[in-house]
């Protein structure tokens, strides 16, 4: 089995790289989870854009803090067979849901989506009691998390935590792709961050005179995508015929993108 993991997608860049590169080699893979919450102008996500990215090969949206910043999202969220997800650590009164199964020629593939706390203003429940939580009342073949978290402290931590009982255990959210993709003494393939899709020509996705300007000013102003060069990151892990992790690589790539996207 292969999987294919996208890191956060930014803006209309980042849609149209996923769409680019998907169209060319999503045949590979048996399952493709792409964390989707950057995705509307890189803030949060709508119904459109979800349908956009499964349309064009994902299995599984994962997001993260701005999963909320679109409220036309929430109807997608609640919908029991949804495979858009919300970190499964938010208070259970938020509407959505954090883990989605996915059978996949017989083999279920649960991926579970969680929020870090160190170095955020997220209030929610432990993602360690949530993690285990939902180990212990589901069952699935195959188990998949994206932690999506600033530290990398807490992200080793919760990996190691959960090594031996998750397969793969990918890390989002700051949107730099970091270089110790490995597996894990208890057989869990792991990297502490995915990186981004979307343009190369800023600051982790923004235009690079407004992220300058915001911490020049020392004060909140609106931020811009950034357009042009193109980039794919991510993880590609394949399994072997016991589940194990036989093979793992970083993809980082850059993209030639055609498609107009709306």
């Amino acid at each position: 089995m292969r999987i294919l993991f996208l890191g956060d997608v930014v803006g209309r860049p980042g849609r149209k790289t996923v769409v680019s590169y998907l169209s060319e080699h999503r045949s590979s893979y048996d399952l493709v989870v792409v964390n989707g919450e950057n995705a509307a102008g890189g803030f949060g996500i709508t119904p459109d854009i979800s349908r956009t990215l499964l349309d064009a090969g994902a299995d599984v949206i994962t997001s993260g803090n701005h999963i909320w910043k679109k409220e036309s999202i929430i109807p997608l969220l609640s919908d029991q067979d949804t495979v858009v997800l919300r970190p499964a650590n938010y208070p259970k009164s938020k509407p959505g849901t954090g883990w989605a199964i996915r059978d996949i020629a017989g083999v279920s593939v649960q991926v579970i989506n969680l929020q870090g706390k160190v170095f955020t203003d997220f209030s929610g429940d432990c993602p360690f009691k949530t993690v285990d939580s939902i180990l212990s009342s589901t069952r699935a073949d195959v188990r998949v998390i994206d932690f999506h978290a600033e530290a990398t402290s807490e992200k080793l931590a919760l990996a190691h935590y959960v090594d031996g009982r998750v397969n793969i255990f990918v890390g989002t959210h700051t949107h730099v792709q970091t270089a110790d993709a490995q597996v894990l003494p208890g057989g869990m393939a792991y990297i502490s961050d995915l990186g981004m899709c979307g343009s190369s020509r800023g600051v982790i996705g923004m235009e690079t005179k407004s992220s300058i300007g915001r911490f020049l000013s020392d004060r909140y102003s609106k931020l811009v995508l950034a357009q042009g060069g193109e980039m794919i990151n991510g993880l590609d892990v394949t399994l072997d015929g016991k589940l194990a992790v036989s093979e793992l690589r970083r993809v980082y790539e850059y993209v030639q993108t055609t498609e107009e996207l709306t």
